[in-house]
């Protein structure tokens, strides 16, 4: 299985290459959306995962199936882009698991709407408040080649005894 690539790997800062939609329905594509969902789902700490986190340099990012409360929502979003924005933002606390142990604040719209290709290579979009605007603004940042802390305020580290120490 793959691994989770941290801070410092260049992967994680290079713009990641768009899917040609014919690929989608590949195995090589498939096979990776599959070894995203193994992966996310043994991270508890995990809402989200995009390609370039596990070494793939790719447009495409899932959400953990226990993020959503609608059972109708896509959680495979394939060459994402957000069409709108709310001018309202919040700083919202933010970590992820290319930068273990490491959290801060991050100015985001409070709302926004991504139009992506699905699994089955068919257009959609979703517009998503709170948490999914934020998760949405995160992992296009990561295809983006940007990581939260480059945008973070407020850094601070847990330790494995969860003691906060600010940075």
């Amino acid at each position: 299985m793959l691994e989770i690539l941290q801070k410092g790997n260049p992967i994680l800062n290079k713009k990641a290459s768009e899917i040609k939609p014919d690929d989608i329905s590949s195995t090589q594509i498939q096979d990776l959306i599959k070894e995203m969902k193994e992966i996310l789902s043994k991270k508890n700490d995990g809402a989200a995962l995009a390609a370039p986190q596990i070494g793939k340099s790719v447009r495409l990012f899932i959400i953990a199936e226990n993020v959503f409360t609608e059972e109708e929502s896509n959680m495979v979003f394939i060459n994402p882009k957000i069409i709108e924005q709310s001018e309202e933002k919040e700083w919202m606390e933010e970590g992820c698991l290319s930068v273990k142990g490491i959290y801060g604040k991050v100015n985001r719209s409070t709302s926004c709407t991504i139009r992506a290709y699905d699994l089955q290579g068919e257009i959609f979009t979703q517009k998503g408040h709170g948490l999914i605007s934020q998760i949405f603004q995160h992992e296009v940042d990561h295809l983006n080649g940007i990581l939260f802390t480059e945008k973070a305020k407020d850094l601070f580290q847990v330790d494995d005894e969860n003691q906060n120490k600010k940075l």
